[in-house]
């Protein structure tokens, strides 16, 4: 079941807390950023907290949501559950830290590429 918009923003204001010194913090994931095989950052750093994937066996959309001209690599572009690529996400969790990132797995012709993004409530919209 995928995690509803009041618990994403809940989640999101509790990640936004964390004053702890990280190195997922440090990677500045403020827009989606692929996840580098040479990163610092190691995918078993984070742990699945929940899914905005509302329907595992139905097609999410492709269409994005930028209401203020913002673009999918923007800082400031908004987080829109229902859009993609949040749509397609897993909410993530530093071990270390305890930050949560939203996270997908950006697939091309010949290649995949791990994307993430850190979950920070001031982005976040609910619009259908």
């Amino acid at each position: 079941m995928a995690i509803d918009f009041a618990t994403l923003k809940h989640m999101a204001e509790q990640s936004a807390a964390v004053t702890q010194a990280c190195g997922c913090h440090d990677a500045r994931l403020l827009a989606w950023r692929p996840l580098p095989p040479a990163s610092p950052l190691e995918p078993g750093q984070f742990q699945e907290a929940g899914s905005l994937v509302e329907d595992p066996y139905d097609e999410p959309t492709f269409k994005e949501y930028h209401a203020a001209g913002t673009q999918l690599q923007s800082d400031d572009a908004p987080i829109a559950p229902r859009y993609y690529p949040a749509n397609r996400s897993e909410v993530v969790r530093c071990v270390q830290c305890g930050r949560l990132y939203l996270r997908y797995t950006e697939g091309g012709g010949y290649f995949t590429e791990v994307r993430l993004r850190a979950l920070r409530p001031e982005l976040l919209v609910d619009v259908a």
